[in-house]
């Protein structure tokens, strides 16, 4: 299928620069048989005693840290460790690094240039690693907000909350699972008092699940790999879920992708740890999955080409067309959709 299919036009406008406060204040674009406007702390009344939400519980880092090189300034933003004390980066300017030089940052942390692509892209060594390297990072670095989300007068302090979701336990994204930013603790207490259960999966978000598809063939595309893990306890919980008639709600598309690469032949899903580079397209047969909570993406992108898949192509283009039309918010601070799995609804 050619990826233009999976284009549109976005006002500028639509595009969100903070989130909503607070953060349950959030639209909620229902997309099932028809189109139904709510509101976000509407999520508990639109689900049923019994379903289970399954969110994601990676925790961001802020990976974005400026430095020097002599005399010569140096952004960077790591988005794939590589191994002890190792990252790949992308770097501006990338033209003048080369491998063997070295960046200092602030806090006395420095990195070596290791190796560098033919796309611009470095791997960095630094000077220590583990819980250390860990800590600079936590100290001196700023969250790797997409490129859409503009700082003009530099990082915003509050983003280290705001892009944060109340799940975050496991270090190790450098890209939020942003359906779960619009939780609150209230938003929770609801869906409990309402008998819907919720456990955890990990994926560690990666910098390619935001980017546009450039091939002419959406199927030619190749996904960045990312590190996830589905345990034994969140496999019997969901399993005993759905022997009971319940639901299984994704909460965002990484942890629809988990779930998915985790579930057999069979349909059935076991523990799971290790890397996924699962590409869903329009076509694909959900195993597990439900209903998807998940924020409004990109054109192009792999995440529309994903809810196409699960809700159907034509519907999720008119749904994008009312939501454009009715001021929604979009992308990672934007607001969010409730979808219905579109051979269910």
């Amino acid at each position: 299928m050619r990826t233009d299919d999976f284009d549109f036009n976005l006002p500028r406008a639509l595009i969100a620069q903070h989130p909503a406060r607070p953060r349950d204040a959030a639209r909620l674009l229902e997309v099932g048989e028809g189109l139904a406007d709510r509101a976000f702390r509407d999520l508990p009344g639109l689900l049923e005693a019994g379903d289970i939400l399954v969110f994601n519980d990676t925790r961001v880092i802020p990976t974005r840290l400026a430095g020097r090189r002599g005399a010569g300034r140096v952004e960077v933003t790591l988005h794939r460790a590589e191994g002890a004390g190792r990252w790949r980066a992308f770097a501006r300017p990338a033209k003048k690094l080369k491998p063997g030089d070295r960046i200092d940052f602030a806090g006395g942390l420095t990195a070596g240039v290791a190796e560098k692509t033919e796309g611009g892209e470095v791997t960095l060594a630094f000077d220590r690693e583990g819980a250390a390297l860990m800590a600079a990072l936590e100290a001196e670095g700023a969250m790797p907000l997409p490129p859409y989300i503009r700082r003009q007068a530099g990082p915003d302090p509050r983003d280290r909350d705001d892009y944060q979701t109340v799940f975050a336990r496991r270090d190790g994204a450098v890209a939020a699972p942003t359906a779960g930013l619009h939780f609150t603790e209230a938003v929770l207490a609801a869906l409990e008092a309402r008998g819907v259960r919720r456990i955890a999966v990990t994926l560690h978000v990666g910098a390619g699940t935001f980017l546009p598809v450039k091939t002419e063939l959406a199927e030619k595309h190749r996904m960045h790999a990312e590190w996830g893990e589905v345990g034994a306890e969140a496999v019997a919980t969901v399993e005993a879920a759905r022997a009971e008639g319940g639901r299984v709600v994704a909460v965002g598309s990484t942890s629809l992708r988990l779930l998915e690469s985790a579930a057999g032949a069979d349909g059935r899903l076991r523990p799971f740890a290790g890397e996924t580079d699962i590409f869903i397209l329009p076509g694909y047969r959900f195993k597990v999955v439900d209903l998807l909570l998940t924020n409004f993406h990109l054109p192009r992108s792999t995440l529309f080409m994903l809810v196409s898949a699960f809700a159907g192509t034509e519907r999720m283009k008119a749904a994008y067309r009312h939501a454009i039309a009715a001021g929604y918010r979009f992308y990672s601070y934007g607001d969010a959709c409730l979808l219905h799995r579109r051979d269910m609804s």
